[in-house]
């Protein structure tokens, strides 16, 4: 586990615990059958010991699943309050038309009788194959089987209840001293195929017991994700039922306001960061991380288009899958990016080998990078030779064969 760092006077430390560690949460996770698989987890249930705030980011895709509209509806009639998260792993309940809707609701309708909540305070989440209708004669008894198990301690099963092709699961959490006293950020996500974030593709669930407006913690959730779950790509493919859900408890006493909302922004930047680079470390056939870093650019936007245009490149992805130093293949996605691009003044760099510069290749350098490339963790660099000052960073993984496999078989 990673050591402490201070940060803007803040030490903020990892801890055991994923999305239970901080006060006020419990969870619980099991089988209920909709996986094939016997004792596969595929459904679990987050909730908080009392009403939270709450916030939403979702899918920017048009054919939004079920859970997601429900979600959406929650969260606009409470005005930012929750009381518990439902989850389900192995259907999407997408593309299921009125019953979907009415099985989503449904779940939590399930979840609010068991913690004697109004409906409208759950939120639900579900993913897996499009297309499926859920089996609530199943789902509804594993409600309140998950419901009558909360506890605390419980985050690694609701880490592993959400995965789908995930080759492991991933959770992450923090405490953070302070001048006001100590709060925790803890989280989980699951993600694996279908990864391009805008939001992102992916299912992410934050929790906090620090004291936080819902204005507040929506804030910290866009501002973080913006730089995590948005900065990530697998495959360029964008879910309909991405969804990232945060809470706060106040059961740590801490208040944040306007003046303490850094120390919520960082410890939320640290636990999004750790969980979406997990993301991208079990991408369907992933066998290596890749940061794309570009610079001198006019904006940040141009940047990260930039930078997004090259990370989802399936030649760039496959040369670096093939340790094949090719730096034609990034210049050429830089260049037909739509931002301005000075091809005789940018440079490329491949773990800080120079590779191109001012028009012009550098190839005798070309053996040291394709042994950059053949380590697990692969650093790009393009500097656009605009004169600007902007930089952004993206990450991503390599496309390999096992990649094909896996989408080739995920109905079949």
């Amino acid at each position: 586990m990673p050591e402490a760092t201070t940060v803007r006077d803040l030490t903020i430390t990892p801890v055991e615990g994923g999305v239970t560690a901080p006060k006020g949460f419990r969870s619980a996770a099991l089988h209920c059958g909709i996986k094939a698989k016997a004792n596969a987890l595929d459904l679990t249930v987050i909730a908080a010991d009392v009403t939270a705030s709450a916030a939403g980011l979702f899918t920017t895709n048009l054919a939004q699943a079920a859970p997601v509209l429900v979600s959406k509806q929650h969260l606009a009639r409470t005005g930012g309050t929750a009381r518990a998260i439902v989850v389900n792993s192995g259907c999407a309940n997408a593309c299921t038309g009125d019953q979907g809707m009415s099985d989503a609701k449904r779940m939590a309708s399930d979840v609010a009788a068991a913690l004697a909540c109004d409906p409208s305070e759950v939120l639900v989440a579900s993913t897996g194959v499009i297309g499926v209708n859920l089996k609530m004669e199943r789902v509804s008894p594993g409600i309140g089987g998950a419901v009558a198990a909360l506890a605390r301690g419980k985050g690694s099963e609701t880490a592993r209840a959400i995965m789908t092709t995930d080759p492991f699961p991933k959770e992450y959490a923090v405490t953070v001293q302070t001048a006001r006293g100590t709060f925790t950020v803890g989280g989980t996500a699951k993600g694996s195929g279908m990864i391009e974030p805008n939001m992102a593709t992916m299912l992410g669930f934050l929790t906090t017991d620090a004291k936080v407006s819902p204005a507040l913690l929506d804030r910290a959730l866009r501002e973080s994700g913006r730089d995590t779950f948005n900065a990530i790509t697998v495959d360029g493919e964008c879910s309909t039922n991405d969804s990232l859900f945060a809470l706060a408890s106040g059961a740590s006493g801490v208040t944040v306001d306007e003046e303490f909302y850094p120390a919520l922004s960082e410890a939320f930047l640290a636990v999004s960061r750790e969980l979406a680079l997990g993301i991208v470390r079990g991408g369907e056939g992933a066998t290596k991380l890749i940061s794309i870093e570009v610079r001198d650019a006019r904006s940040i936007d141009d940047a990260r288009q930039v930078a997004r245009t090259i990370a989802n490149s399936p030649l760039v992805k496959t040369a670096v899958h093939g340790a094949d130093p090719n730096w034609g293949r990034i210049v050429a996605a830089a260049g037909r990016s739509g931002v301005k691009f000075d091809v005789q003044r940018a440079t490329v760099h491949v773990g800080k080998i120079l590779l191109f510069e001012n028009g012009l290749p550098h190839d005798d350098a070309a053996p040291r990078a394709a042994e950059h490339l053949k380590g697990k963790e692969i650093q790009i660099e393009v500097n656009l030779g605009t004169g600007g000052h902007q930089s952004a960073t993206i990450w991503t993984c390599d496309l390999s064969a096992e990649y094909v496999r896996i989408n080739g078989e995920y109905r079949t």
